[in-house]
C-alpha cells in the first residue's frame, strides 16, 4: 500500500483495490476542460468515477488528523469514496460528437452496429435490408467515402469500394461507439483520421477482472427470421501487468421475411428469398502495461461470411441466384508511451487482407454462371508524436504510410497498386475557457497499373480549424465553431472497374462549415439535462458520379451539391426515486442537400436522392431494480430515389419503433443479464433504398453469462 503526503503528515490512504490488470489510464476532460488521467476500473465503472484527486486527499487529510491525534502509528482509515460530474464530452469539444456507451445500447436492444448508428444525429445509414444486407455510413450527405470507420484506434480500409460495410459488425464486445463531424479533439490521432470529414469510432471492451484472474461470457441470442447467434469471450490474466481476450461468435439466418409487394392497385404477400446468410468471426487481443507506464495492444481479427443476394423486388420473379463469399483478415498493434511531461508517442502498424467471391448462375452467361474473384492487401504504418513546448499549448506531427493492392480474376482488370503518403501538422491550445485546434493535412498518393493507363499522382493539402468557448465561467454553456476541408480519392472501382472506371477522375472535394452551441446542468429534482444545436454548410465540388456516354456508363467528375442543415439533441436524466430513474434523449434534423451541377437540368436545385428534409430519433428507458424498459423510435421523412422528382421514385416517410425488457440477476461470481427486444413494433413496411423492402415486426431474445 503506498504512503501518501497529506497536510504534512504520513496516512496510509486506500485506493479502490481492483485487480484490473494491466492499468488502462484514459483521458478525461474536467469541467474545467483540463485534460486528466483517470484509472479505468471495473469497480470504480460501477460505483461513479472520482470527481478529483485533490478532493480526496482533504477528505482523507481530515480523518488521518482524527487518527494522529490519538497515536503517532499509521492507522488504517475506513475506505472513502468521492463522486462527482464530469462534463460530457459532447458539451466541451470543438466539433460535433456523439457517444453511447455499453449500458445503453443494451437497455434500448440494440445488437448491430449500424442500429447504434442510426441514433446518432448527423449519421444517415444506406440500409440495403434484411441481417445480411450491406449498410453504409454518410456524415451529413458527403457520402461513405468521405466517413472513416475506426476499429480499436485504426482505421478501417477498402481501396476497392472506398466505403465500409458496417453490417457486418455486431455490438458482441463494444463498449463505445462513438462519431466526430469534422475535425475531432484529439490532438493524437492519426493522419488518415485527420483527413476524414467525419470519424465513427468502434472501441471494444478491455479485459478487467473482479474475481481472479479469468473471466467468461457466454451469450447465446435468437429471433425472427431463424436467427440464431452464440458468442463465447475469454479473459486471462498474465501476470500483473498482461492480459488476453478472446472472442468468437457465430450467426445464421434465413432471412425470408415477408413483406407486400405493390403494383399498382394489386397487393400480393411475399418472402424475401435468398436474404440468408452464415457468418463466423473471431479476435484475439493482447494488452500489456509496460513498467515505464507505456502500452501496447495488438490484436488479430478474422470474418467469413457467406450470404445471398436478393437484389431488387422484381415482378413476378422473385427469384436470384446471386451469392457473396467474403473473407476478412488483420491484425494491428497500437503503442503508446508518454516519453516524459512533454512528449508523447503513438504508433500504429496493421496488415488487412480481405478476399471476396461473386458468383452470379444465369443462363445469360457463356457457361451458365459468372465468377468474379477479387482480393485486397493494405500495409499501413502511422506514429503520431505530440510536444508541449508551453503550458496549455501542444503541437503534434503525424505521419502515416500505406500501400494497397487489388488482384482479381478477371482478364481484363489492371490490377493497380497505390501508394499513400498522409502528413498532418496540428496544433492545440486549451484553458480553462476555450479550445483552439488547428491542422494541415498533406496528402500524397502515387498509383500504377499493371495492365493499362494509372492514374496520375495526386498532391494536396488540406486546412481545418475549431474552436469552442466557454461562455460564462461557471456554467457549461459553450459556443463552438469549425472548418474543415477534406478531398476523398477515386476508388480503385471508380478509375479501373472494366468498362466504366476512369484514371482521369480527379479527388471529389469537400469543405464543411459549423456553428452550434452547448449546454448541460441541473434542473430542479437533480434532473441531468444535455442540449445541442449546430447550424452546417457542406459544398462539394467534383462529386464523382456515374454518367451515361453513348455505349456505357462512364465515371465522371461532374456533381456539385450544396448542403445546408441544422442538428439539435437533448438528453435528461430523471431520478425519479432512489432505485428508479428515467432516461430520455431525442434528436432532430432539417436538412437541404441540393444539385447545383448544371444551372440549365431540371433537377438543379432540387433534393438529392436519399435525403429526407426532416429525420429524427427519440429514445426512452426506464431502469427499475425489478426490470429495465427501453423504447425506442426512428422517424424519417419522404425523398426521392433519383435526382427527378416523379412520383414513382418518391419514397414514403416511415416511423420505426422498438421496445426492450432487460433484467440483470447478480450472484456471486458473476451475472446473468436476460434481453427481449421487439422491433418494428407497429410492423411498418417502408424502404431505405428503393426496391429493397425492410424486415416487418421482429424479435429477439438473449441470455448472457458472466463468470
Amino acid at each position: 500500500m503506498p504512503l501518501e503526503r497529506c497536510s504534512g503528515k504520513a496516512v496510509r490512504c486506500r485506493a479502490d483495490k481492483s485487480e484490473d490488470l494491466p492499468l488502462r489510464i484514459s483521458p478525461t476532460v474536467s469541467e474545467e476542460g483540463h485534460e486528466e488521467q483517470t484509472i479505468m476500473t471495473r469497480t470504480e465503472r460501477r460505483k461513479g468515477r472520482i470527481a478529483t484527486a485533490l478532493l480526496g486527499l482533504m477528505v482523507a487529510g481530515c480523518l488521518s488528523a482524527n487518527a494522529q491525534s490519538r497515536t503517532d502509528s499509521v492507522q488504517h482509515i475506513d475506505e472513502v469514496i468521492v463522486t462527482g460530474r464530469e462534463t460530457d464530452r459532447s458539451i466541451i469539444a470543438t466539433v460535433p460528437t456523439q457517444q453511447m456507451d455499453k449500458g445503453l445500447m443494451e437497455r434500448l436492444g440494440l445488437t448491430e452496429l449500424a442500429d447504434a448508428v442510426k441514433k446518432l444525429v448527423g449519421a444517415s445509414v444506406k440500409d440495403y435490408g434484411g441481417i445480411g444486407g450491406m449498410k453504409t455510413v454518410s456524415v451529413r450527405n458527403l457520402g461513405a467515402n468521405h466517413t472513416a470507420v475506426s476499429y480499436d484506434g485504426v482505421a478501417i480500409s477498402n481501396t476497392q469500394a472506398g466505403q465500409i460495410d458496417i453490417g457486418r459488425y455486431s455490438l458482441n464486445g463494444v463498449e463505445n461507439v462513438s462519431l466526430a463531424i469534422g475535425q475531432a479533439d484529439d490532438i493524437m490521432q492519426s493522419a488518415r483520421h485527420y483527413s476524414a470529414a467525419g470519424i465513427l469510432e468502434v472501441t471494444t471492451e478491455r479485459p478487467h477482472f473482479e474475481n481472479g484472474s479469468t473471466s467468461m461470457l457466454i451469450n447465446v441470442g435468437g429471433g425472427s427470421f431463424g436467427l440464431v447467434s452464440p458468442t463465447l469471450r475469454l479473459w486471462q490474466k498474465i501476470g500483473s501487468h498482461t492480459a488476453i481476450s478472446a472472442d468468437a461468435n457465430y450467426m445464421r439466418a434465413d432471412g425470408a421475411y415477408p413483406f407486400t409487394l405493390v403494383n399498382g392497385r394489386e397487393r400480393t404477400r411475399e418472402k424475401r428469398y435468398n436474404s440468408d446468410i452464415a457468418s463466423w468471426k473471431g479476435e484475439v487481443n493482447l494488452y500489456h502495461t509496460f513498467r515505464d507506464s507505456s502500452e501496447i495492444s495488438t490484436k488479430a481479427y478474422y470474418y467469413y461470411s457467406e450470404r445471398g443476394l436478393p437484389g431488387v423486388v422484381i415482378l413476378y420473379n422473385p427469384n436470384t441466384n446471386e451469392r457473396l463469399w467474403d473473407e476478412n483478415f488483420f491484425a494491428q498493434t497500437v503503442y503508446r508511451k508518454r516519453i516524459n511531461d512533454r512528449w508523447r508517442l503513438h504508433a500504429r502498424l496493421k496488415y488487412n487482407h480481405s478476399w471476396n467471391r461473386y458468383e452470379d448462375t444465369n443462363s445469360k452467361y457463356q457457361n451458365g454462371k459468372q465468377t468474379d474473384i477479387t482480393r485486397q492487401n493494405e500495409y499501413y504504418a502511422s506514429a503520431t508524436i505530440g510536444w508541449n513546448p508551453l503550458r496549455n499549448v501542444e503541437v503534434a506531427l503525424a505521419e502515416d504510410l500505406a500501400y494497397n493492392n487489388l488482384r482479381s480474376n478477371i482478364a481484363s482488370q489492371p490490377n493497380p497498386e497505390r501508394y499513400t503518403s498522409l502528413t498532418a501538422l496540428s496544433a492545440q491550445y486549451r484553458n480553462e475557457r476555450i479550445t483552439i485546434n488547428g491542422n494541415i493535412t498533406g496528402t500524397y498518393m502515387s498509383e500504377q497499373a499493371n495492365l493499362g493507363k494509372s492514374a496520375a499522382e495526386r498532391k494536396r493539402l488540406s486546412p481545418a480549424v475549431s474552436v469552442s468557448y466557454r461562455l460564462l465561467r461557471n456554467e457549461s454553456l459553450f459556443l463552438r465553431a469549425m472548418m474543415k476541408n477534406t478531398f476523398r480519392v477515386p476508388t480503385f472501382t471508380d478509375m479501373y472497374y472494366q468498362h466504366i472506371g476512369n484514371t482521369n477522375l480527379v479527388p471529389e472535394k469537400a469543405t464543411e462549415w459549423n456553428i452550434g452551441m452547448t449546454w448541460s446542468g441541473r434542473l430542479p429534482g437533480d434532473i441531468g439535462i444535455r442540449l445541442t444545436a449546430d447550424a452546417y454548410y457542406n459544398n462539394v465540388k467534383d462529386k464523382i458520379v456515374a454518367f451515361p456516354t453513348t455505349y456505357v456508363w462512364k465515371m465522371t467528375n461532374l456533381g456539385k451539391v450544396d448542403i445546408k442543415g441544422i442538428d439539435a439533441s437533448i438528453a435528461m436524466q430523471i431520478p425519479i426515486t432512489k432505485s428508479i430513474s428515467a432516461e430520455i434523449a431525442a434528436a432532430y434534423t432539417l436538412q437541404n442537400a441540393t444539385d447545383k451541377t448544371d444551372p440549365e437540368t431540371v433537377s438543379y436545385g432540387t433534393q438529392i436522392p436519399y435525403t429526407p428534409r426532416n429525420s429524427g430519433n427519440g429514445s426512452l428507458t426506464l431502469n427499475t431494480p425489478w426490470v429495465n424498459i427501453g423504447y425506442s423510435l426512428i422517424a424519417c421523412g419522404e425523398r426521392w430515389s433519383m435526382i427527378q422528382h416523379k412520383e414513382e421514385y418518391r419514397l414514403s416517410s416511415y416511423y420505426e419503433h422498438g421496445i426492450t425488457l432487460t433484467h440483470e440477476f447478480k450472484f456471486k461470481g458473476g451475472s446473468l443479464l436476460l434481453s427481449g427486444s421487439i422491433k418494428n413494433l407497429t410492423d411498418k413496411q417502408y424502404e431505405i433504398i428503393q426496391y429493397y423492402p425492410m424486415p416487418g415486426r421482429s424479435f429477439y431474445v438473449s441470455g448472457t453469462l458472466k463468470i
